[in-house]
């Protein structure tokens, strides 16, 4: 994959959107992921938006409009909200190299949508405590290294829990091998309840295995933190919600090898490692999609499947390994298909662009689809391609070729706010990875369809995917 040139002639610069052009860009962008729900999502509206291929339209009209007001910020007519999108590479990183200050992650519709279930998350926290709040999570998630603390725990939990997804398919299997192309099929369902059992004990501990009403309870709270403003809170229930962490957080100590263990040996007043933990299993349900997906991938792509047996070949799956080349198939899943559908950050002064001054309180919006995906600034941006990853051609938002950097990928931030989880994330999901391809082939099902030789589309309902699964 090489980088795309931006327009020529195309001259960076502070815009304002037309009217219209601020009403086609709240239709076809903004509205479609409040929707879809940008905290937790609504299967209805995802299917629909698959089936439209919704982040296609988001992201050609936002082309459109770069070509049109240019390659810097664009100004939308929004009434009591100074708020912009940024199209430009040099401008996302200059946004996200700026966080916290003067780019603060407390941004206002973030704070609204957040609060309703993390009160004090490090997400929307600002100054000192941020600081704290930040440090303190990512010495519990081992920011920054490959392979985690408690990875061997951590490795015997996805081997177990494989095996309960696993269970039924294996069962189908020993019954009929003939017709196990036709009848050993996992879905969504069967994917998530294991996964779900999975992050509860990675979370919190083995006690929490079955804790399924603290999931209902944050589920319930998620789909009130869409609406954010506009729903008012249930604090009761939040408050439930706080008292569940915080039992298990009080066990962790009887049961060591959790990150809730972790965190109860290090909590400090002002980190609230309540706020923290509810964080974390909000981002591990985003974390199952992009697996989920990353296997569609791996199933519809034949070389690429070859290539991650090779890495597992040899191996003892038992015991913790970096893999990075089933790490890049999830980073590619999450560029593809972001989990985090825009990255906000509000200004907190006035800040200087090219053609103008921005006032403090300013919204920036940085659309993830449109930086992984734009095909004016990223050539093949349709194919899966984990050489991106694997070949150091893009590290920590940079290209290491020489060449002028035309991209910003986004698939899990980037700057000093850059998803502190990322390194566990990949971890737990090329980990899992590994252990459902050992000795078995999956096949995508209909109605999803993969064809490495079109381009992929933009957006991919993760609820609908279903496989075919085969003993080697």
């Amino acid at each position: 994959m090489t980088m795309a040139r931006g327009a020529a002639g195309v001259e960076a610069r502070l815009s304002r959107a037309s009217a219209l052009d601020t009403l086609r860009t709240v239709l076809v962008v903004l509205a479609p992921m409040v929707a879809r729900g940008v905290i937790q999502r609504r299967p209805r509206v995802v299917a629909l938006s698959d089936r439209m291929d919704a982040d296609r339209r988001a992201v050609a009209l936002l082309g459109r409009l770069r070509d049109r007001y240019g390659a810097g910020l664009l100004r939308l007519r929004l009434p009591g909200r100074s708020f912009v999108l940024v199209l430009s590479p040099d401008d996302v990183r200059r946004v996200l190299d700026g966080t916290p200050e003067p780019f603060a992650t407390a941004n206002r519709e973030k704070r609204g949508a957040l609060s309703h279930f993390q009160p004090d998350g490090v997400l929307i926290s600002h100054g000192a405590e941020r600081t704290e709040r930040r440090r303190f999570t990512e010495t519990v998630l081992d920011t920054g290294r490959p392979v985690h603390g408690l990875a061997g725990r951590m490795v015997a939990v996805v081997r177990e829990e494989t095996g309960r997804m696993l269970a039924p398919v294996s069962g189908t299997m020993s019954h009929s091998r003939e017709t196990a192309a036709a009848t050993a099929v996992l879905s969504w369902d069967g994917f998530a309840a294991p996964w779900w059992r999975l992050v509860r004990r990675v979370a919190l501990g083995d006690h929490a295995a079955d804790d399924h009403e603290l999931v209902e309870v944050l589920t319930a709270l998620r789909r009130d933190a869409n609406w954010a403003y506009m729903r008012p809170k249930r604090r009761g229930r939040r408050e439930e919600l706080m008292r569940r962490l915080r039992a298990h957080l009080d066990r962790a100590g009887e049961e060591p090898g959790s990150l809730a263990a972790l965190a109860a040996t290090m909590a400090a007043p002002t980190t609230a490692p309540e706020s923290q933990l509810a964080h974390w299993l909000f981002a591990f349900d985003a974390a199952g999609m992009a697996t989920w997906r990353a296997l569609a991938l791996l199933a519809s792509h034949p070389a690429a499947a070859g290539l991650a047996r090779d890495e597992l070949a040899g191996r003892d799956l038992g015991q913790p390994h970096e893999l990075p080349y089933l790490r890049a198939c999830v980073l590619e899943s999450v560029r593809l298909w972001p989990t985090t559908l825009v990255v906000l950050r509000d200004s907190t002064e006035p800040t200087r662009w090219d053609g103008g001054v921005l006032p403090a309180g300013t919204a920036f919006a940085v659309v993830s689809a449109f930086c992984n995906r734009g095909p004016e600034l990223l050539a093949d941006a349709d194919r899966f391609a984990p050489r991106l990853w694997t070949d150091g051609l893009w590290t920590d938002g940079l290209w290491t070729d020489g060449a002028p950097p035309a991209a910003a990928l986004v698939p899990f931030s980037a700057g000093p706010a850059v998803c502190p989880g990322r390194d566990l994330v990949l971890f737990l999901a090329s980990t899992l990875l590994a252990t459902l391809l050992d000795g078995r082939d999956f096949r995508l099902l209909p109605p999803a369809r993969l064809d490495p030789d079109r381009p992929l589309p933009a957006t991919l309902d993760p609820f609908r995917l279903r496989f075919g699964v085969t003993l080697r």
